[in-house]
C-alpha cells in the first residue's frame, strides 16, 4: 500500500526506526501538542532495548507496525531469512502492519509475508535522516507533495533528530491550516 483513500483530505503520518528514548519521546510531545496520532514502524531490536518507550507510544494512542528486528535490507536476504527476522520482531511488536526498511523487498518476500501482514510503503518520504537536508527543505517538500491519502514517512531516530524535531511542527501546522485530518494505519 502506497497511499490511502484519496477521497478524504487525510494524512497518514508514520515514523520509522524507533523507538529511541531520546527522539521518540520528543516526537510524542510534538504530536500531543498538535493532537495528532500517527503510526510508528518499530525495529524489534529497539523495542527489546526500550520497551518502556514502545509502551508509551501505544499508551498515547498511536498505532505500531513491524520494521524487521535488525532493520535489514530485503534485497540481501532470502525470503525465509527475511521472514524469520520479521517474525522475530513481531514477538515484540505484535502488529499486522509491516514496512520494509529502505522500501527494499523482493517479490518472494512479499509473497511470504502478505498472508500475515499488510505491507505499507509511502506516498512520500521526508529524507529527514539525511544530514545534507535542512528542516526548511523538508517543510517545503511537505507543502509541495502532500495530497489526500498521503502516507508520509519521518524517522524517530538519532540520525533524524535535528530534522524531525524542527520540520515536524512546521509540517503539522501546515497540514492543520490546510484542513487535513490525520489517520492511523490499521
Amino acid at each position: 500500500m502506497w497511499r490511502m483513500n484519496t477521497a478524504e483530505k487525510q494524512i497518514y503520518l508514520t515514523f520509522d526506526d524507533g523507538p529511541n528514548p531520546q527522539v521518540t519521546s520528543l516526537v510524542l510531545a510534538i504530536l500531543d501538542r498538535f493532537d495528532v496520532k500517527a503510526t510508528f514502524f518499530c525495529v524489534g531490536e529497539n523495542v527489546s532495548k526500550y520497551p518502556d518507550v514502545f509502551e508509551e507510544v501505544k499508551r498515547r494512542g498511536h498505532a505500531v507496525g513491524n520494521h524487521t528486528f535488525n532493520h535489514i535490507k530485503g534485497y540481501e536476504y532470502s525470503a525465509a531469512d527475511y521472514t524469520e527476522n520479521v517474525q522475530k520482531a513481531n514477538g515484540y511488536i505484535h502488529s499486522s502492519l509491516f514496512r520494509p526498511p529502505h522500501g527494499r523487498i523482493k517479490y518472494s518476500q512479499i509473497k511470504a509475508l502478505k498472508k500475515d501482514y499488510k505491507i505499507i510503503l509511502w506516498d512520500f518520504i521526508t529524507y529527514d535522516y539525511n544530514k545534507k537536508i535542512e528542516p526548511e527543505q523538508i517543510t517545503k517538500e511537505v507543502k509541495k507533495r502532500s495530497r489526500n491519502g498521503s502516507i508520509v514517512v519521518f524517522h524517530d531516530s538519532l540520525k533524524a533528530e535535528k530534522n524531525v524535531l524542527n520540520a515536524l511542527p512546521q509540517a503539522l501546522k501546515f497540514w492543520k491550516e490546510e484542513g487535513y485530518s490525520f489517520g492511523i494505519l490499521s
